[in-house]
C-alpha cells in the first residue's frame, strides 16, 4: 500500500530505486526539507511552492541549481517536479557565523566562480536581483516606515557601476557546507543576475565582519586595494543587505510562518545590524 499525504508523495517519487526512508532536515528558513535514504545513497528533498512576496520562483531556482552544479559549486539535481527538488546529499558541516570571516580565503574563489561561470550555464528564464528594488517592494508590502525608502535611495546613490554577474544573493552561513575537503554553496532561491557588490556585502553583513575583515574580503575579491568610491559603495550595500534581511524576516512573519523559525527575532537581529552600519 502506498503511503498517503506529503510523505507518501515524497516516498514514491519516480527517481527512487526502491523503498526510501525520510528524515526531516532542520535549518531552512522557508522550505521543508528531508534527507532521503535510497538503499544506502542519500539525497536532500526540498519542498516548497513559489513565494511571490519574496520573488522566489521554483523553476528559476531549479535552473540556477543546475547551472551551479555544472559550475562545480553545488550538488547535482537528480529530480524535480512542481514544489519538489531532489539533490544529492552532501556530507559535512554547515558553517557558523564566525566561520565566514575566517574562511574568506576559501569563500572568495567560490564567489568568483559563481560570478564568472553560473550565468554562462543557466538556461531558461532567470530573475534579476537589485536589493534596492527588493527593499522598496517590502516596505510597501508591509506598510512600513517610509523613511526606509529614503534610506534605500541614499544607499543606492552610493553605488558605482560594475559588470552584471550571476549572484547567489543569500549568503547566510547555513548555505555553505564544508565536507572536509572543500566548500560548497547551496540553496539558489535568490540566484539571479545582479551585482557582485551585493554578494560581497551580504557575506559581510551575515558574518558580522569588522573593518579589517571587510578590507581583507574586498582586497581578495578585487585582487588589490580598492579605491575609496568602491569601498564607500560596499559600505552602503552592506547596510542595504542588513535592511533587506530584516524586512525579509518581517514579510516572512506575515506570509510564511514556517514551523520552528522565529522570524521576529531574525528581524530584530538584522535591524540592529542595519542601525549599527548606518551609524558607521
Amino acid at each position: 500500500m502506498r503511503k498517503e499525504g506529503r510523505d507518501g508523495k515524497l516516498a514514491n517519487l519516480a527517481c527512487w530505486r526502491g523503498p526510501v526512508t525520510l528524515a526531516p532536515l532542520k535549518g531552512g528558513l522557508t522550505n521543508i526539507s528531508y534527507v532521503a535514504d535510497d538503499g544506502g545513497e542519500k539525497f536532500v528533498v526540498r519542498c516548497g511552492a513559489d513565494i511571490p512576496v519574496h520573488h522566489v520562483f521554483r523553476d528559476r531556482e531549479r535552473a540556477a541549481s543546475i547551472a551551479a552544479f555544472e559550475a562545480g559549486l553545488s550538488p547535482e539535481v537528480v529530480h524535480s517536479e512542481p514544489g519538489i527538488m531532489v539533490l544529492r546529499f552532501l556530507g559535512g558541516r554547515t558553517l557558523g557565523e564566525a566561520d565566514l570571516a575566517a574562511d574568506v580565503g576559501r569563500i572568495v574563489p567560490l564567489l568568483k566562480t559563481c560570478h564568472a561561470e553560473v550565468g554562462r550555464r543557466v538556461r531558461g528564464p532567470v530573475n534579476a536581483f537589485w536589493v534596492f528594488q527588493v527593499i522598496r517592494d517590502y516596505v510597501r508590502l508591509l506598510g512600513a516606515d517610509p523613511w526606509y525608502l529614503t534610506v534605500a535611495d541614499e544607499l543606492e546613490r552610493a553605488q558605482v557601476p560594475l559588470p552584471m554577474v550571476f549572484g547567489h544573493h543569500d549568503l547566510l552561513p547555513g548555505n555553505f557546507i564544508d565536507d572536509g575537503a572543500r566548500l560548497w554553496l547551496i540553496d539558489w532561491e535568490y540566484g539571479a543576475f545582479g551585482t557582485a557588490m551585493f554578494d560581497l556585502a551580504n557575506l559581510s553583513s551575515n558574518g558580522a565582519f569588522g573593518t579589517a575583515d571587510d578590507t581583507a574580503l574586498l582586497d581578495a575579491y578585487f585582487e588589490g586595494r580598492v579605491p575609496d568610491d568602491l569601498r564607500h559603495a560596499f559600505d552602503a550595500m552592506k547596510a542595504a543587505s542588513a535592511l533587506r534581511e530584516a524586512l525579509w524576516a518581517m514579510v516572512s512573519d506575515v506570509h510564511l510562518k514556517t514551523p520552528g523559525v522565529d522570524y521576529a527575532a531574525h528581524a530584530r537581529d538584522y535591524l540592529r545590524r542595519f542601525e549599527q552600519l548606518m551609524a558607521r
